[in-house]
């Protein structure tokens, strides 16, 4: 005889509820005392009847089991409530970071000289000052190694008097070397100057003296003449005698 499926419903005959009661009980019971043999797992069973009846399994103490469970579960809450709080300190923290990674890419498109067109007078005199201090840093940074490594011995040793004259000393051959570095490219723009005027000096030079030669040249072509410009006063034959004397 085939049997029929059991519809999960409760049972209305009180008999037959009963009945099956006592047998799935039974069954629930040996299921968990084959669990905890087979497989080495530690088991609690608590079942109450309709009528209000104790029926429990355990492998080992019941109160003990219960004891466990009540702690997994309030570590349960506090890791999951731990694990809430901690999602949204990181989402918040997130948030902040890139906030501050706008700002920093603003700031940083404005040092490049971008986007300045939304900038105040104030913001601009800002980024201008930063710049500033920015290169003088740079500038202090360039400072040789060996000077480094003699202020630490003069600084170990007390000797702070001479740190102080090396670093006015340095201080001094910068802006030596700055005003050597300007005072040569005024040298080199002088040079190129007198260069362009000595060529119009020459070219016009040149000019006159080929002037002259020229008319050197003519004046050795052309024929001598001498030309009488003493004034004389008589009859023509008298000046005709005069010449010829």
């Amino acid at each position: 005889m085939v049997r029929g499926k059991t519809q999960m419903r409760r049972i209305e005959n009180a008999t037959s509820r009963q009945v099956t009661f006592s047998k799935r009980r039974n069954g629930l019971l040996k299921k968990a005392f084959e669990l905890s043999v087979l497989c080495d797992a530690e088991v609690a069973l608590i079942i109450f009847s309709p009528r209000g009846k104790l029926y429990e399994f355990a492998n080992s103490s019941m109160q003990e089991t219960i004891e466990r469970y009540r702690r997994h579960v309030k570590d349960t809450k506090i890791n999951k409530q731990t694990s809430e709080e901690d999602m949204l300190l990181l989402k918040t923290e997130a948030t902040n970071m890139v906030k501050k990674i706008e700002l920093l890419e603003i700031a940083k498109r404005k040092l490049l000289g971008e986007g300045l067109g939304a900038c105040t007078i104030e913001e601009l005199q800002q980024i201008e000052q930063q710049l500033e201090r920015s290169v003088s840093n740079i500038r202090a940074r360039k400072v040789p190694q060996k000077h480094h490594s003699m202020c630490f011995c003069l600084k170990s040793s007390g000797n702070l008097h001479g740190l102080r004259c090396i670093f006015f000393s340095h201080v001094q051959n910068q802006v030596f070397k700055e005003q050597i570095e300007r005072l040569k490219e005024k040298e080199k723009q002088l040079e190129d100057e007198n260069a362009k005027l000595s060529e119009k000096c020459g070219a016009h030079k040149w000019q006159g003296l080929k002037m002259v030669e020229e008319s050197r040249a003519c004046e050795e072509r052309s024929p001598v003449s001498d030309v009488e410009t003493e004034l004389f006063i008589g009859p023509p034959e008298t000046r005709t005698q005069r010449l010829l004397q």
